[in-house]
């Protein structure tokens, strides 16, 4: 028999807190108030860390009295130009900042360029290029280019002027006032564009200036007709002879012979543009229809063949379809003409084929539409 008497731990009570959390054990919810405990402590934690810290940092530090109003002698302040720049502390030296605006005044050229023809080039490119118009590069190269946007070829050298206008080769008798007429501009105009290097002391007399035979002179503004380079207007089956000079392919006059409808269609299979389109301001009378070597070449109406053979002006194998009733069309740079001359041909016939002949930067067919006394542009009147 155990004779040991229970100790005063023994027979005493469980406290309330325990009693407590014995009931909340009891009835599922001891981990969640365990859980939520650790979570109040941690908050508890973390409060009293940062009110600490920002104790600490407020502090001034040790053996020093912080007076904002203190006037009292200070270290001198150095001044900008003695500060090291940071790019030069981490380099070792001053790096050059990629601004150009702020090391060479931006200004327009004022001077002639050279520039050499590479391979893809067209007059339009090229003033796009140099922000010029496309008459400009033609204005400034006639001697090379003859107002030819055709005639341009890798390795040409042109000449680019500074300012949209035309470039002068000074001949001997001219006179200020007349050139600067012809051009449309005034004498002043020339005179003191700087590109020129024209001393106006030393001018004289404008009927007969003091301006070296032989000087090119750019003519800011400056304008001119074209010269023309390709068929001229009006040939006819009654007057092929007027394009005589363009080459062996003229014809003789023509008695009768189809008439066409008034209504055009497209002359080949395909209808893009394959380079230059029409452009008047650039000499450029008709279209570049993208197109095979090979590819058939139709007749966009009915009518009478004025020319079939080689064009000597860039145009290569050439066609010339009179329609009777104003109108005529052109077909450049073929690789074969199905046709001769006064040869009635109807709407829709297969008269030749696309080629790269002539003055040509690859395979298209050149077409041209012309009344008697202008030229049309086609896109007015294809469907």
């Amino acid at each position: 028999m155990d004779n040991k008497l229970p100790s005063k731990k023994d027979n005493e009570a469980p406290g309330f807190f325990s009693r407590l959390l014995n009931t909340l054990v009891g009835i599922g919810l001891g981990e969640s108030m365990l859980r939520a405990g650790t979570t109040v402590f941690s908050i508890l934690l973390l409060g009293i860390v940062i009110f600490l810290l920002r104790i600490f940092y407020a502090q001034a530090p040790a053996g020093e009295t912080v007076n904002a109003l203190e006037t009292g002698p200070t270290a001198p302040v150095p001044s900008i130009e003695n500060v090291t720049p940071l790019a030069e502390i981490a380099f070792g030296g001053i790096p050059r900042l990629a601004d150009v605006h702020t090391t060479i005044p931006s200004r327009p050229r004022q001077e002639v360029i050279k520039y050499t023809v590479v391979e893809g080039d067209s007059v339009f490119g090229i003033a796009e290029k140099f922000g010029l118009k496309p008459e400009t590069i033609l204005w400034g190269n006639y001697y090379i280019l003859l107002d030819d946007p055709h005639a341009l070829q890798p390795d040409q050298e042109l000449n680019i002027l500074p300012v949209d206008g035309t470039y002068h080769e000074w001949q001997q008798g001219e006179g200020l006032n007349g050139i600067s007429a012809y051009y449309g501009v005034s004498p002043d105009d020339i005179l003191n564009y700087p590109a020129n290097n024209l001393d106006l002391a030393a001018i004289g007399d404008f009927a007969n200036p003091n301006i070296a035979p032989g000087t090119w002179l750019v003519v800011p503004g400056g304008r001119r007709e074209f010269i023309a380079w390709s068929a001229p207007l009006g040939v006819t089956r009654e007057n092929p002879a007027s394009a005589r000079v363009l080459g062996p392919g003229a014809c003789d006059p023509i008695t009768g012979g189809a008439v066409g409808f008034g209504a055009f269609i497209w002359p080949s299979n395909n209808h893009l543009l394959s380079g230059f389109d029409y452009r008047p301001d650039a000499n450029h009378w008709g279209i570049d229809i993208a197109g095979n070597d090979g590819e058939a070449v139709y007749a966009t109406d009915a009518g009478v063949v004025v020319y079939a053979g080689w064009n000597n002006y860039g145009y290569g194998n050439m066609i010339m379809v009179d329609h009777g009733n104003d109108f005529q069309s052109l077909y450049a740079h073929l690789s074969a003409i199905n046709v001769g001359c006064g040869q009635s041909v109807g709407q829709g016939d297969v008269i030749g084929a696309v080629g790269n002949t002539g003055r040509s930067t690859g395979s298209h067919l050149h077409f041209e539409i012309r009344a008697i006394s202008s030229w049309v542009n086609p896109w007015d009147v294809l469907p």
